[in-house]
Order: structure tokens, then C-alpha cells, then sequence
């Protein structure tokens, strides 16, 4: 049995004072038995948003990280400063990274590799852009990204590594994937990973959807057998809509 999971990305929003009331607000919320929340603010809010959590079962992410240990990276940040702040999750290989940031398949490959042994989980995200969707090559390139992120990570220590479907097209723009078109592509996210791995890897690695996901479709969502949780963008920053997420309706 896959625990679902409900992951807040904050991107570059909140300002500290802003990320703590946001932080208390969810830290008063029931998380319900079997599921798990996860908030990725951003850098400079990470340990005032852990201490604002306090005892809360949320746990705490971080929206991207540096492959090196440490040295001349001028605005980077390494595995062992996130381990120090109580960072549980690592979101690697977001499509803005790769659009805005020049990340390639290799980066994020490296990025996984470090998060993985620093001792922490990474969220890996894979998705295809509007152009590809419609010339219908969306499986090659989802399968491309998984197989460069992943290529090199034992099988053991895939049980840390979550995969988040983003279909590019639908990220912010309040387009969404039909449940049923999500679902069909995490299932052959599922099928590449038993390619990659073996059939109980891919069985119990959770695929979250994250392209516009919402406290409306929230329930329709889950509802599909290989839909495991949402990696969610802007319904992430009211904490109504995001407590309406974690308490979906299973």
C-alpha cells in the first residue's frame, strides 16, 4: 500500500513573517492517518517554517540543491546545510529548473545521486511540454527524463525517491490532465520504473500529479489507481485550499 502524500511547493513566494502565519495555520490541521504533507518554502524560510511547525506532522522540503558537498558555488546550497535545517524532502529537476535554469537530464541525475546520499528523499519531477503532448511524443520524453535522472541509482534506494508527473502545459496556467490522461501516464511511469528496476519497485514507488492540481479536482484525482498524492503550486499558499487537499475525500 502506497501512502499518498500532499506536497505544497511555495516557490518564490512568502516572505518569512508571510511563511510563518502560513506554517502555523497548517501546523493546527489533522493530517489523516495514512497520508502524508509536505511544505517546500523557499531557502531563507526553511527554519523559521520548521520552528513554526513545531510538533505538526507536516514535514518539511526544499525546492532545489546544489550536487556538491560544498566549495565555490556562490548562491547554492548543499545536502548537509538542508540536513541541518530538519529538510526531509528535496525536489530535484522541476520544469522551471530545466526551463529557466538550464538544468539537463545529467544535472539532475547528479542532484538525485547527492540528495539520495545525504540520507534524504527526493521528489523527482518528469513532464512534457504542450508542442510535445501534441506531436504525441509525450512518453518518449518522459521516459528519457526518468531514465537520465535515475540512471545509475541502485534499485534499494529508489524506496527515497518519489516521482512527480508535471505536464509542463498545465503548470500555472489552470489547464489540467484529465484524471484519466494523468493516470494513463503514471502508469507508464510505473511500467518504465519496472524496466528500470524490477515489478516491487515500481509498485511501491508513489507518482505524484502536478500540473495545476487543486482543492477541486483534488478528490478525482485520487481517486485513480496510479495517482499517488499532488505536488501542488499556487493552492499550496492558502492554507483552506491546502488543508482541503491533505483532507481529501478518499
Amino acid at each position: 500500500m502506497r501512502t499518498p502524500m500532499l506536497a505544497g511547493n511555495w516557490k518564490m513566494n512568502k516572505t518569512i513573517p508571510e511563511a510563518v502565519a502560513l506554517a502555523e495555520a497548517l501546523a493546527k490541521v489533522e493530517i489523516p492517518a495514512g497520508r502524508e504533507a509536505v511544505v517546500c518554502p523557499s531557502f531563507v524560510c526553511l527554519v523559521p517554517v520548521k520552528k513554526a511547525l513545531g510538533s505538526s506532522k507536516i514535514q518539511l522540503g526544499c525546492q532545489n540543491m546544489h550536487f556538491e558537498a560544498k566549495g565555490a558555488f556562490t548562491g547554492e546550497t548543499s545536502a548537509e546545510m538542508l540536513k541541518s535545517a530538519e529538510v526531509s524532502h528535496v525536489i530535484i529537476g522541476h520544469s522551471e529548473r530545466r526551463a529557466l535554469f538550464g538544468e539537463t537530464d545529467a544535472v539532475v541525475n547528479r542532484k538525485v545521486k547527492a540528495v539520495l546520499a545525504a540520507g534524504l528523499k527526493v521528489i523527482l519531477c518528469v513532464g512534457e511540454v504542450l508542442a510535445e503532448r501534441e506531436k504525441g511524443v509525450q512518453n518518449d520524453v518522459v521516459k528519457t527524463q526518468l531514465t537520465g535522472g535515475l540512471d545509475g541509482v541502485p534499485a534499494a534506494d529508489l524506496a527515497r525517491v518519489i516521482i512527480a508527473y508535471e505536464p509542463v502545459w498545465a503548470i500555472g496556467t489552470g489547464k489540467t490532465a484529465t484524471p484519466e490522461d494523468a493516470d494513463a501516464m503514471h502508469a507508464f511511469i510505473r511500467g518504465t520504473l519496472a524496466a528500470l528496476a524490477n515489478a516491487q519497485v515500481a509498485e511501491a514507488t508513489r507518482i505524484l500529479y502536478g500540473g495545476s492540481a487543486n482543492d477541486a479536482n483534488i478528490d478525482s484525482l485520487m481517486a485513480k489507481p496510479n495517482i499517488d498524492g499532488a505536488l501542488i503550486g499556487g493552492a499550496a499558499l492558502k492554507p483552506e485550499s491546502f488543508t482541503r487537499m491533505i483532507q481529501y475525500k478518499a
